[in-house]
């Protein structure tokens, strides 16, 4: 009994530390400003205001230091007479972003919100949010119906391990079982995992709001982690070329398997699509460019293909890009996108490809940086273009 009782004290403590981590705001600093949407219950901060400032509250009475950081820039925090350290950044843009606290040196997750795997690390995130209208496709609508997200484990050949995927299901999945469906591979960037474009993209709200429209054709969505969960350089001696390369065999010989036994889907290249962020761009186009036996359409969001100073893009992958009528006869959809922010030279590429001849359409995400706004945006412009008769 006493270890029980022991158990319980210190689960209240947590819990009151919790709580007391989200009170005290002055108010004129919260004047006007909401709670996170990421909040943990009956948590009041983290907070944002109308001026598209964080206000961040974190209680830590024996702390000599707190920061914190947020994009990367560093905000000291003040600490009050109540042990409350607290802090109002910059406006930001709007958009999803991770943040962490830096108590005394050590970097922290705020205990007042809900965590999510990104930076190679569990993080804490905040939403600047955009208007109800701007965000309207990625919300959750009430008035249409919704799809299933299912997450699966299969056993990877290629690895000798049990692996995990979600998978995305339209609405009419359950109720046309006759039905077969194109299949779009969807991969995380750098530092994520097979999470990301569940939770921080809310890919789901933008499925379903496309079909019930009719804007987007009805199709499964596989999301996979793509092996690059990690920033490179953590992993010692291991070279930009092998970051995350494994993936592409366990795309080929494990995934596609799995899924085209364990859901009613369409099995050829016509009706098979990849895209990714960022990095998991960039594997899209290192698989699907030298396997355009295998698909069809292909996405880069902040992806890039990585070239040598002074090399011709009619010379990468093997010369895929050097004919242009053939590729455009066997690629239906090639689609790069970037925010306007953030110069990851997509802009550059389509330039390049558009003197090379090669079909495919470019997508600038207007005041958007790297980070999830972006690649929500350019889901929600390549889904429309998929799988089209």
């Amino acid at each position: 009994m006493g270890t029980i009782s022991l158990r319980r004290q210190a689960l209240w403590a947590f819990a009151f530390c919790v709580f007391m981590s989200t009170q005290g705001a002055s108010p004129l600093a919260a004047q006007g400003a909401e709670s996170s949407i990421y909040n943990v219950p009956m948590a009041e901060y983290p907070k944002v205001d109308g001026q598209r400032r964080a206000i961040f509250r974190l209680r830590a009475p024996e702390a000599l230091s707190v920061q914190a950081d947020i994009c990367g820039k560093k905000y000291p925090m003040k600490k009050g007479s109540d042990g409350m350290w607290t802090v109002t950044t910059d406006p930001l843009v709007v958009g999803f972003h991770y943040y962490f606290f830096i108590v005394d040196g050590v970097q922290v997750t705020d205990p007042a919100s809900d965590c999510f795997y990104g930076c190679g690390r569990m993080a804490s995130g905040i939403e600047i949010p955009e208007t109800p209208e701007e965000s309207a496709y990625y919300t959750f609508n009430r008035g249409i119906a919704h799809g299933q997200v299912r997450e699966c484990q299969y056993y990877s050949e290629v690895e000798g391990r049990a692996r995990r995927c979600f998978v995305y299901t339209p609405a009419e999945y359950e109720t046309s079982p006759e039905r077969k469906y194109p299949v779009l591979y969807l991969q995380h960037g750098m530092g994520e995992d097979e999470r990301g474009w569940h939770e921080q993209g809310h890919m789901a709200n933008i499925l379903d709001g496309q079909i019930a429209s009719g804007k987007c054709e009805p199709m499964i969505v596989v999301m996979d982690y793509g092996n690059c969960g990690y920033i490179h350089g953590a992993k010692r001696g291991e070279t930009r070329d092998e970051f995350g390369a494994s993936f592409g065999d366990i795309m080929l010989k494990d995934i596609i398997p799995f899924v085209e036994k364990t859901f009613r889907v369409e099995t050829d290249r016509d009706h098979r699509a990849m895209a990714g962020l960022s990095w998991g761009g960039h594997q899209t186009f290192q698989i699907t460019l030298t396997h355009l036996d295998r698909f069809a359409h292909i996405g880069a969001f902040s992806g890039a293909i990585l070239m040598a100073p002074g090399q011709d893009i009619k010379g990468v992958y093997g010369g895929v890009f050097a004919d242009a009528e053939k590729f455009n006869s066997q690629v239906h959809t090639l689609f790069i996108g970037q925010g306007t922010e953030e110069g990851m030279g997509s802009d550059r590429m389509s330039r390049s490809l558009k003197e090379a001849g090669i079909n495919h359409v470019y997508y600038a995400s207007p005041g958007t940086h790297h980070e999830w706004l972006t690649w929500r945006r350019c889901l929600n412009e390549f889904l429309p273009l998929l799988f089209k008769e």
